[in-house]
């Protein structure tokens, strides 16, 4: 589940802009956006990308909800798994991708971290523990987690998409965020949010 791809497959959200008056244009161009709903592996919304069957946009889990039978089951053979086997790295990362995908923010960065500390060559999965340090109002872990899985692959859409939004959301560095999707146009012409808008329209607009 954890393979490695160059489309965006990602999350997304922003506001901030250079002056006060254009919040309220960022709100408005980038509105219903989400960046945390998402992992890298699971949404692939670049246009004409056949490699990946089209999704649709859940709202992020609540941290506190119940979790179903089916789950339940899940979470207790990937707990065995990765105290049978603790050097398992697929393990450790499937518990990671479980506890994200149920709003389990602390223990999907805690798996995550045992996953790659076993192999630490995985930037889909720096990628994903930076949304889920990001979800836990840490932005700068979130923002060493993207940098981590683009010193793996420079061309990581997902990574650059989610490092702009942490960038200019959170840490209002505008500058910062627009140089990472000005990276990722250059990367992919065609990258889209997953709303459909285009990042080459959004840094466009951005720059008015």
């Amino acid at each position: 589940m954890a393979q490695e791809s160059n489309t965006l497959k990602g999350y997304v959200k922003t506001s901030n802009m250079y002056l006060t008056v254009l919040v309220a244009l960022a709100v408005g161009f980038l509105g219903g956006v989400l960046f945390s709903s998402y992992r890298s592996t699971t949404f692939d919304p670049v246009a004409g990308n056949a490699s990946a069957p089209p999704s649709t946009p859940q709202p992020t889990p609540a941290a506190g909800a119940p979790l179903t039978r089916e789950q339940t089951q899940t979470l207790t053979a990937l707990l065995e798994a990765t105290q049978a086997t603790p050097d398992n790295v697929e393990a450790w990362t499937q518990l990671g991708h479980f506890y994200f995908d149920t709003g389990k923010n602390a223990e999907a960065v805690e798996a995550y971290e045992k996953s790659l500390a076993l192999n630490p060559d995985r930037p889909d999965v720096w990628t994903d523990m930076g949304v889920m340090y990001r979800r836990s109002g840490k932005p700068e872990k979130a923002i060493e987690c993207f940098d981590r899985a683009l010193a793996l692959n420079s061309r990581h859409e997902v990574a650059l998409f989610n490092k702009g939004v942490v960038l200019m959301h959170d840490l209002s560095d505008v500058k910062g965020a627009l140089n990472a999707w000005e990276t990722l146009v250059q990367v992919n012409p065609n990258a889209k949010a997953p709303n459909g808008q285009s990042v080459k329209a959004m840094v466009t607009e951005l720059k008015k």
